[in-house]
């Protein structure tokens, strides 16, 4: 398990690059022949019933390996409800019982890489509110209209939380990171700028309903990365 130590050290890092978009890449886009571009699964549509409506992701643009779906535990030990998060391989798993988990395509950023080990999902929002950390702000003026000072920024199609939040802490302190929504699709399963564990809207829907407040959480080391991993 990680040390309050290992934390706070990592939260400076964390705080500073912490869940803010990066601009639509659009040169990213799939150059696969229409044709030949497997449908996205329904789920992928748009949700007109959200309060913010989301729209659908657009085909050709999310490999079939990062579409959600159920697929054999990697992990059998590991209790049901747990969620493990592989930053390398762009992927989030929510073990479930019978030796099934349900698998998400996430984007993580280059912070995600500086911290492994165990937190706990220690609550859940839906459509949050975003609040840089001061750390943040100080970096960039422009972002104080949305300090903690202020109240942060309401939710909606431009917060970079997205549509949902699961909040992790470890002993009972916030780690500062987040696994939220707002993921732009030519981002999903890379490396971006953000600090927190960023999934498409439909999918953090999902997950959020699927999860449970209180559960263990576990992101795994990147292979050749150079972290402070303590269990």
């Amino acid at each position: 398990m990680l040390t309050r130590r290992s934390f706070t050290a990592f939260a400076a890092v964390a705080a500073v690059s912490a869940c803010a978009r990066e601009p639509l890449d659009v040169t990213s886009r799939s150059t696969i022949p229409p044709s030949r571009i497997p449908l996205l699964p329904a789920h992928y549509g748009a949700m007109p019933e959200e309060p913010y409506p989301v729209p659908a992701v657009p085909e050709g643009v999310v490999p079939e390996r990062l579409w959600r779906q159920e697929v054999q535990n990697p992990w059998p030990e590991l209790p049901e409800g747990m969620i493990v998060v592989d930053p390398a391989a762009g992927l989030l798993y929510l073990v479930q019982t019978d030796g099934r988990a349900l698998r998400y395509g996430a984007g993580t950023g280059a912070a995600a890489f500086s911290w492994t080990g165990d937190a706990t999902l220690q609550f859940r929002r839906k459509w949050p509110r975003w609040t840089p950390p001061d750390e943040m702000v100080a970096r960039d003026p422009s972002l104080e209209p949305y300090s903690i000072a202020n109240g942060g920024m309401d939710p909606g199609p431009g917060n970079p939380l997205g549509a949902r939040a699961l909040y992790l802490f470890q002993n009972g302190e916030d780690t500062l990171y987040r696994i939220h929504g707002g993921c732009e699709p030519e981002h999903l399963g890379k490396a971006v700028s953000s600090g927190c564990i960023r999934l498409l809207d439909q999918d953090v829907i999902h997950l959020h309903d699927q999860a449970r407040d209180g559960v263990p959480v576990r992101v795994l080391a990147a292979p050749g990365s150079h972290n402070n991993r303590v269990y």
